[in-house]
């Protein structure tokens, strides 16, 4: 398929948020995470101010923001359903296993220990825990689709489908893995997906690292979709030979085009996070 981006251009700095890693927008407000941050953070476009939220409260030390490493909650996937954000670590270290679910109208915190459920997926997908990285979460109403990013050692990119919404330990489960374009001879893995109609957009990264624990050089980033039934890959383009695109929300459709608004995670500990347009061309069948 022909490229249809129109163009990436950065679409507000936000001063006071590290390490962003994933984002949702709804009526002017960008809500942000932070993998090493244990606060939900909502931007107001019109006003360009930040509130925050702490989400987390059983943090090691005092340290809210810019957590340690060998501590962070790498929240890594927001979704967005019925009023509710559903935030959900990486599974990728034991400390990385919680769901936080953040009422919008009410505020209301939930926290859930998905330890025993990941290990359930990495036990049906034969996915050892060094190649386990939950990077994209989207709920359709019915089912949850999780994305584990293949920027391990083994490249287990693919696709966890969920039959109900509860993460329970009795829950169906199935595991699709997908085979994801290289770029220069290195394979890019799932950062982010979103549901739109009946297809899921999702981000992929190329960094040069065998492991989910260390970051690596990164050198591009990729957009595609699935049918959001069969998981068939229906399309992917390349969009950036330098970023490392992790989040990824709809900003505004038309019958014509798709605006996307995408996070950016640099990988230190600078406290501004760039979020950027993609305006995406000839909408598909959804």
């Amino acid at each position: 398929m022909k490229n249809n981006m129109v163009e990436l251009n950065v679409f507000a700095e936000v001063v006071g948020v590290g390490a962003a890693s994933g984002l949702y927008f709804k009526d002017d407000v960008i809500y942000l995470i932070g993998d090493n941050s244990a606060y939900l953070y909502k931007y107001h476009v019109k006003s360009k101010s930040l509130e925050r939220t702490q989400i987390l409260f059983n943090t090691v030390g005092d340290e809210l923001e810019n957590i340690p490493k060998v501590n962070k909650p790498d929240f890594e996937s927001i979704c967005f359903y019925e009023n509710s954000l559903f935030i959900i670590g990486s599974g990728s270290t034991e400390s990385r296993n919680t769901m936080i679910t953040y009422s919008v109208e009410t505020e209301e915190i939930l926290e859930k220990d998905l330890s025993s459920f990941f290990k359930k997926l990495r036990e049906i997908s034969s996915i050892d825990a060094e190649n386990f990285n939950i990077e994209g979460a989207v709920f359709t109403g019915s089912e949850w689709l999780l994305f584990n990013r293949g920027n391990g050692a083994l490249n287990k990119n693919g696709v966890f489908r969920i039959s109900d919404s509860g993460f329970n330990l009795n829950s169906v489960v199935s595991y699709k893995p997908i085979d994801l374009p290289e770029i220069n001879n290195i394979t890019s893995s799932f950062t982010d997906a979103v549901l739109v109609g009946k297809e899921v957009f999702f981000l992929a990264t190329a960094e040069d690292t065998s492991s989910t624990y260390e970051d690596g050089e990164v050198v591009g980033s990729l957009i595609g979709s699935l049918n959001v039934e069969t998981l068939k890959i229906n399309f992917i383009n390349k969009i950036s030979d330098t970023h490392k695109f992790e989040g990824l929300t709809v900003y505004k459709q038309t019958a014509t085009a798709i605006e996307f608004l995408l996070c950016e995670d640099k990988d230190n500990e600078e406290s501004v996070s760039a979020v950027y347009k993609l305006t995406w061309l000839e909408t598909p069948s959804l």
